[in-house]
């Protein structure tokens, strides 16, 4: 690198507004291409900062922090034709990244929406930490280095507008892409591509455009690939022409994580219509055909021994057994009055509406490979080792997916394909069907969750929850290869998980000494961090007991929680979901309405619902439009700090509050002999369209920090628990099993051999 840049800010093209400075980059390049060198945290505020440890130092925190040494090596491009590109490092699978990131750069570089290119970038082991999607953090972590770099590009363009237009740097101004001098000369950005590039790597020195000059970042806007998506245009996996990539399936074993011992008509098989080819895999048996109904036919027509599986002749009854002799106390008794809850909190599928896929093209020395990732660096790391490669000859591109909620963290699918393709000799394009998703995919893990507060009189004197977990897999680790291998050791998986919990779960409320706990066992199941990880579970079992605890002390549901929230943006959620939601209005008996708090990752929300638990509502079969409780009502507000796209923000908490209606009431998985009973959506019970609330209001708070908060997964955990609590408030009685459902199974399982079940010949007598 060269000497740095000492030019004043104007010089640089940077406003002066006396705020803190930023270093960025202009790289070595045919034309201008920018970068950043370190995203800067806020000042740290004045005042004694809270014991609380997320407070101090959160799991979001964390992944800024260790993501800042690489954001030099993420660049913002100006070309010729006046269009900016950037290669996002992170996954977009549906909640809308692509369009806020490209929100920052128009915001900084000064130039309209359309013209920002906003693509996602390939696995790149050089970033490290640096491409990992999860936890919120996204925005969180690339809102600095994002506009850092698209600033550095906006003060080169000046600069070299000033040489062309023969006119100062103050005296020009850069606007919808177009740079104009006093006299009303322009010139655009593509002209100033190539002059404003450097030819060697320079460190400059520029200031971010203040708030109050905002005119992109705050204001609603519509997606940028909102066109594509509903005509059909937007590419994923499955929709790519990779050359000679044909239809590939998997025959999975009946039992979780089974084994193939032998195959007894493979050649059979392999000259059934289309097929092309088959391989025994570590999986299971892999088909490729012509097409997709063929590779059913196929795996369907296996005849497959099989080995047990991990969780052979396990159960809902055996796990849930294992779980409470491994909870660990609450302590001694309390010698003082106190309320106590224990929760079950039952398997739930963590399958997104795109079924899990991928192509792979292994050939001799090399492999190239399509997925929806969200940590693609332990993937290509992985799938190289998997193949006998070295890193840099495995390719993978990341594409956009469809739904996630924590599913893409893994890379299951990338694996067999890159497997399959490497015993087969072919492209393969590997979907999953259904079936598998529900029996062999990702699942949140079973938990129990006990929790007891000690109170005397008006004082709340202690907080204590002990939350008891099948192991929830982090073998993704930080998004590269030596946290993914840490979190797999027999003590680091531990630790790792311990880390992950204490530093996303916070006590909300001054309720004296709190303590929260995790225990985990029984690693016989494929888990992942769903939507939210362990939030909603634990957030559920407070609330609920928040609620007993209001009870016993005679005070109002609402006006307890504000009285003891910690600070004015919490208690402000709080009072705009109340008085929005007319909380305390007059109810029909049976209905109810629950209100709830949740904060996490520097943001904070709360929800109000209505629920119908009338008997008239409650026992109305499926198939007439209503299965059991009715959300009717919900009112949800957030408080992000600094909302980039309120209008995405506000379709994030729709899909929140539906994911919170699902976990309370209706979606779950059921265990029984080693294998999961549902196969496919119409009878795993996600949040329908016949009961989502009718009345539905998402309230996005003003700008309060001025920095963005996590806000992908945080209205899940408080939706969850405003529906429980109004659950108990209607039925009379606290609910301590979830979903409530769970404990009616109101479809007939498919059966598990052959593996793939038929599909619905005529797909509406069977969509109940």
């Amino acid at each position: 690198m060269t000497s740095a840049d000492r030019s004043s800010p104007r010089e640089s093209g940077a406003r002066v507004v006396g705020r803190r400075r930023f270093l960025g980059y202009v790289l070595a390049a045919p034309t201008l291409v920018a970068a950043a060198q370190l995203g800067t945290a806020p000042e740290a505020e004045a005042g004694i900062p809270s014991p609380e440890p997320t407070e101090l130092l959160d799991l979001n925190d964390v992944m800024t922090t260790a993501a800042l040494p690489t954001s030099s090596l993420i660049t913002v491009e100006v070309h010729t034709d006046g269009a900016v590109s950037f290669a996002l490092p992170r996954a977009e699978v549906g909640q809308g990244i692509t369009t806020s990131t490209a929100m920052l750069i128009a915001e900084e570089l000064d130039v309209p929406l359309d013209r920002i290119r906003v693509t996602l970038a390939d696995a790149r082991p050089e970033l490290l930490f640096n491409q990992l999607t999860g936890a919120s953090n996204t925005t969180i972590s690339t809102y600095h280095p994002i506009r850092v770099a698209a600033a550095v590009a906006r003060g080169r363009l000046l600069r070299a507008a000033a040489v062309e237009l023969g006119a100062a740097v103050t005296d020009l101004t850069l606007k919808a892409g177009v740079v104009t001098d006093p006299v009303g000369r322009s010139i655009g950005i593509g002209a100033l591509a190539e002059k404003a590039a450097s030819m060697s790597t320079r460190q400059v020195l520029v200031e971010l455009k203040p708030r109050a000059e905002f005119t992109v970042i705050g204001t609603p806007r519509g997606r940028v690939d909102a066109l594509a998506a509903v005509t059909g245009r937007k590419k994923f996996a499955m929709d790519l022409d990779v050359p000679d990539a044909k239809p590939t399936m998997v025959c999975r074993p009946p039992t979780i994580n089974g084994r193939v011992g032998s195959v007894s008509n493979l050649a059979e098989v392999l000259a059934m219509p289309g097929v092309t080819d088959a391989a025994v895999i570590s999986t299971g048996v892999a088909v490729r055909a012509e097409t997709f109904g063929q590779c059913i036919d196929a795996v369907r027509a296996l005849d497959v021994d099989w080995r047990p599986g991990t969780a052979e002749g396990q159960s809902d009854e055996t796990v849930l057994k294992e779980l409470r002799a491994a909870e660990p106390p609450l302590g001694l008794p309390p010698l003082t009055p106190s309320v106590e809850g224990r929760f079950t909190f039952h398997f739930r599928g963590n399958s997104a509406l795109e079924p899990n896929c991928a192509v792979a093209d292994v050939r001799s020395g090399r492999a190239e490979i399509w997925a929806s990732l969200k940590s693609p660096i332990v993937a290509q790391e992985a799938i190289a080792a998997k193949l006998g490669l070295p890193v840099h000859a495995v390719t993978v591109h990341v594409t956009e997916g469809g739904g996630s909620f924590g599913r893409k963290l893994f890379f299951d699918a990338a694996l067999e394909a890159a497997e399959a393709s490497q015993k087969m000799g072919r492209p393969v394009k590997l979907m999953w069907h259904r079936a598998d998703d529900c029996r062999q995919g990702r699942v949140h893990p079973m938990a129990t969750s006990r929790v007891r507060i000690d109170y005397l009189g008006n004082t709340v004197l202690g907080y204590k929850q002990r939350h008891t977990s099948v192991s929830t897999d982090l073998s993704h680790g930080l998004g590269e290869i030596f946290t993914a291998l840490a979190a797999k050791l027999p003590v680091g998986d531990l630790g790792f998980s311990q880390t992950f919990f204490h530093l996303s779960q916070s006590m909300p409320y001054a309720f004296g000494a709190s303590s929260r706990l995790l225990s985990e066992t029984n690693k016989d199941f494929n888990t992942g961090s769903m939507r939210n990880v362990y939030s909603p579970d634990v957030t559920c079992a407070r609330e609920l007991v928040v609620d007993q605890l209001a009870a016993r002390m005679g005070k109002d549901p609402y006006r307890f929680r504000h009285d003891f929230l910690h600070d004015d943006r919490s208690r402000a959620v709080l009072d705009k979901v109340a008085d929005v939601g007319d909380w305390g209005r007059t109810m029909e008996p049976g209905t109810a309405q629950g209100i709830a708090f949740h904060s996490e990752y520097h943001s904070v929300s709360a929800a109000l619902v209505e629920i119908d638990c009338r008997p008239e509502t409650v026992n109305r079969p499926i198939r007439d439009g209503v299965a059991g409780p009715r959300v009717t009502k919900a009112v949800f507000a957030v408080d992000v700090g600094l909302a980039v796209n309120p209008r995405g923000l506000e379709a994030q908490m729709m899909g929140c509050i539906m994911d919170g209606i699902a976990l309370a009431l209706t979606s779950s998985l059921h265990l029984r002999d080693g294998h999961f009973l549902e196969a496919s959506w119409d009878n795993y019970f996600y949040t329908r369209q016949w009961n989502t609330p009718p009345e539905l209001r998402i309230i996005v708070m003003p700008t309060t920090t001025g920095e963005p908060g996590g806000a992908g997964e945080l209205g899940v955990a408080a939706s969850m628990a405003a529906v429980a609590c109004a659950y108990g408030r209607a039925t009379g009685t606290m609910p301590t099993s979830f979903p409530i459902n769970h404990g009616t199974l109101s479809f007939t399982p498919k059966p598990t051999v052959p593996p793939i079940p038929p599909s619905p010949t005529d797909g509406l007598d069977h969509a109940h």
